[in-house]
């Protein structure tokens, strides 16, 4: 085979498998744009590869592992993009959001209506869904402490959780 046969098969190659290796390019980069440039850059490595004589499948291979590659170091570029946009201020320089007055006095309405259900509540009850949901403990240490199983542990916190949370939309409706 001369080296015009072979340029000419893989032209051939590269046309008839070029929607398919963009719909690969596509899934991988997410971007029919990028993906058509990367199967031309794929094409212009391709077609004067190699003088030595290989079989269709195996240059469709090397085509797709060169699309592959190729859309690789597309994503790593736009990963170390992105990282180099990220802004370096530290966070306690940025000012903090300051809540309206409104959005206070609605703040403190549902902080005693939370309050006042927590008294209600049965002491066990009580003291496992402090623990749980303000101390940070786990349930098996809640249930540890107040000497109950885990689940009645997560029994007590899940029905106090929903009497707030009852609570709360009932007051904002």
């Amino acid at each position: 085979m001369t080296t015009e046969t072979q340029s000419e098969t893989r032209v051939d190659i590269f046309i008839a498998h070029r929607p398919a290796l963009i719909a690969y390019a596509v899934r991988l980069l997410g971007s029919r744009d990028a993906a058509e440039d990367i199967v031309q850059d794929a094409f212009v490595r391709f077609l004067p590869s190699s003088t030595r004589t290989v079989s269709k499948g195996q240059l469709l291979a090397y085509l797709y592992r060169t699309v592959r590659n190729l859309s690789l170091d597309v994503l790593r570029r736009r990963k170390v993009a992105a990282i180099g946009h990220q802004d370096d201020v530290p966070f306690w320089s940025v000012p903090a959001d300051v809540p309206t007055p409104e959005q206070s006095t609605l703040l403190c309405d549902d902080v005693r209506r939370i309050s006042q259900i927590l008294s209600e509540l049965p002491v066990e009850a009580r003291v496992a869904v402090e623990m749980h949901r303000f101390g940070g403990y786990t349930l098996e240490e809640v249930a540890s402490h107040l000497g109950i199983s885990t689940a009645s542990a997560h029994r007590y916190v899940t029905a106090a959780m929903m009497k707030i949370a009852t609570a709360l939309l009932v007051n904002a409706t």
